[in-house]
């Protein structure tokens, strides 16, 4: 469903974004956020996360957490997306976010075209972190707090280059699972991981 500026601006003052980051990788968790910006102090420069520099999410992240009224990061793990499947997983990870504000939220906006069973009203927008601000800057905590974790994981299991690629399938990573076999942290029922542990058996 696409939003008009009108219907932007006729939102309620308290809605939640909320969005993903996590689908594609063959390592580790899928992460959620869900903010509710303050309408007195908005926050320029918002935009899917994708879409800006790292150096500029961090920035905004920052920004975020410091003005937005309520944040809250929710997750599923590698067990999780393998025993329910990532679509489930994804859903599950934004009903947490949701879970986690400390601000209960009049209405909650999510990036996609699905949303989780929540305690709130909510509506699912396309393409709802190049639209709506709250869900911007949604996107861009989730992306900032799953690259940091990717890094930290990059030093637990070198020869990856989780660092670089955050588990996405690059050259790379299909040479190191090739090479250096499934770790802990990867999705073992996503078809590359399973490939090479079905060589294994």
């Amino acid at each position: 469903m696409h939003v008009t500026q009108i219907e932007l601006e006729s939102l309620p003052a308290l809605h939640a974004g909320v969005d993903e980051v996590g689908r594609g990788p063959l390592a580790g968790p899928v992460v959620a956020a869900a903010v509710v910006l303050d309408p007195e102090r908005p926050i320029a420069g918002l935009a899917d996360s994708k879409k800006l520099s790292e150096k500029r999410r961090e920035q905004l992240a920052d920004e975020i957490r410091k003005y937005a009224l309520a944040w809250s990061l929710g997750r599923a793990e590698v067990e999780e997306i393998d025993d329910i499947n990532i679509l489930q997983a994804s859903l599950l990870a934004m009903q947490r976010a949701v879970a986690g504000l400390q601000l209960a939220p009049e209405l909650v906006l999510i990036d996609g075209n699905r949303c989780p069973a929540l305690e709130y009203p909510s509506r699912a927008i396309v393409k709802g972190d190049s639209l709506v601000p709250a869900i911007s800057a949604a996107s861009i905590i989730a992306k900032v707090s799953r690259d940091r974790e990717m890094c930290g994981l990059d030093a637990e299991y070198p020869g990856y280059g989780l660092a670089s690629h955050k588990g996405y399938p690059s050259k790379k990573h299909l040479e190191a699972l090739n090479s250096l076999g499934v770790t802990p942290v990867h999705r073992r029922s996503y078809a590359p991981v399973r490939r090479v542990l079905d060589r294994q058996e």
